[in-house]
């Protein structure tokens, strides 16, 4: 789907698309220009992940924000997480980010970090594309065009925020081994360098910077990580960690070699962060498994549920000044940290619980209630998704709903079922959950087959 389509620039997390394709040097240098015109002349950090494209593209929109009298720190290639740290301790105006995180290599994006350190808003965005679109792009006089100045010790100053957020002595004491899958990109410039700080012992995979991937896809899935849960098993580690494209999000792997999704790393840290802090907000998208509600409910939270989307998750929480969010995909939220997604934040977090309740993470883990997950897809033309998620809000009618993304029903036995329409694809997804596989996979067909009805139906 092309960059351009609708007057929309920007998608679910931030701009992306096909380098040279629908991203180009010339479109990132207007969208740079876009960006300066909007920030006024301000100071932003640009900075990129490991992505073979990523240099030429911060360089075209280095020049747009210059061009536009924006003056440029530069740090060069680290993780979103470290940049957007960056954003605060330097007190700079925003950031500029070359990465497409989870996707592809031949893939590339652009997300844009407010003062703060968080993604723009949407009313933001639709400033920035109007810039775009309308060709409002004020370029600066000859002598006010904006400067490019290095950037150094950002590496150093995060680790050293994460390690402020953990007993790191408590950490030390155990001597931890841990094996990281860097996914060949940033997390390998981040990871490494903190738990050895914590007195890890670790052991690297996929460590090496290539921005062909040649290890794994950046996307961090349990399919991707089977040789992560040998090198754990192999190695006799205590933990399996693994980290996207651009190191915001990270999938663990306990100490038996399994492979756990985010919900359930998720859980476990918001069930310590409740028993500190009961009564305190938990942000969550509405994807995520009944899990994160039993924790709220069962430790005194509160749970706020929102459509899909980091930037989502990270503007409500800004708004409700909640300090913890997180979704089944391996994104955390530490506020007090920092509240965005952050992939070695998480880590750190995972191991200060294990230290201090000097259990394994299967043990942790096993405590929490138990859910069994079936996913699957229905095919439904874009131009029908509107009208076919309206006719399904009326079908469900009387049930315990929730339409704040898609339609999402629980049922009185734990278990749900949510259908919503792919952003980027021609499909329905449904994600279903119970207490049995049996009636999670039944959830799938049944709910699959009325979707296919009701769409062969608005197609008739």
């Amino acid at each position: 789907m092309s960059v351009l389509s609708n007057r929309r620039l920007f998608g679910t997390n931030g701009i992306r698309g096909v380098t040279n394709k629908d991203l180009t040097v010339e479109m990132a240098t207007d969208i740079g220009s876009a960006i300066g015109t909007y920030f006024n002349h301000g100071t932003l950090i640009v900075g990129y992940d490991a992505r073979i494209s990523s240099p030429m593209l911060a360089k075209a929109v280095i020049a747009g924000l210059t061009a536009t009298g924006c003056n440029v720190l530069f740090p060069g290639m680290a993780p979103t997480p470290t940049l957007q740290y960056a954003v605060k301790k330097h007190k700079t105006d925003g950031a500029v980010i070359i990465t497409a995180s989870h996707n592809p290599p031949e893939y590339n994006g652009i997300k844009v970090v407010w003062n703060d350190g968080i993604e723009i808003s949407r009313e933001q965005e639709i400033a920035i594309e109007d810039i775009f679109f309308d060709k409002k792009i004020l370029y600066a006089e000859w002598n006010r065009i904006g400067t490019l100045q290095m950037l150094t010790g950002i590496i150093d100053e995060y680790v050293e925020a994460i390690k402020k957020h953990v007993d790191v002595s408590e950490i030390i004491r155990k001597r931890y081994h841990v094996v990281v899958d860097a996914a060949n990109s940033v997390a390998a410039l981040t990871a490494p360098k903190l738990l050895r700080d914590m007195g890890c012992k670790v052991t690297t995979i996929n460590a090496n910077i290539d921005g062909t991937f040649p290890g794994r896809l950046p996307e961090p899935r349990p399919e991707n990580l089977a040789n992560l849960a040998l090198t754990v098993r192999a190695v006799g580690a205590d933990l399996g960690v693994a980290f996207d494209g651009d190191a915001d999000r990270s999938i663990f792997v306990d100490e038996k070699g399994e492979i756990h999704w985010g919900d359930k790393t998720f859980a476990l840290v918001e069930k310590h962060f409740l028993i500190k802090n009961p009564g305190e907000k938990i942000v969550s998208p509405i994807s995520s498994s009944t899990l994160v509600k039993d924790i709220a409910d069962d430790y005194g939270g509160e749970i706020v549920w929102t459509k899909v989307g980091s930037v989502t998750v990270s503007q409500t929480m800004k708004k409700l000044k909640a300090k913890l969010g997180g979704e089944e995909n391996g994104g955390i939220f530490y506020g007090p940290h920092q509240a965005v997604r952050d992939g070695a934040m998480a880590t750190a977090l995972i191991l200060g619980i294990m230290a201090e309740t000097n259990a394994s993470l299967s043990t942790l883990l096993g405590q929490l209630p138990k859910y069994h997950i079936e996913k699957s897809s229905v095919e439904c033309p874009s131009e029908l998704k509107d009208k076919a998620l309206k006719k399904l809000v009326e079908q469900v009618k009387g049930l315990n709903v929730s339409t704040i993304d898609g339609v999402k029903i629980w049922f009185d036995d734990k278990s749900s079922i949510l259908m919503r329409p792919s952003g980027t694809e021609p499909i329905y997804r449904l994600y279903a959950e119970a207490k049995t596989k049996e009636r999670a996979s039944n959830l799938v067909q049944e709910y699959s087959l009325k979707l296919k009805r009701l769409i062969s139906g608005l197609k008739s």
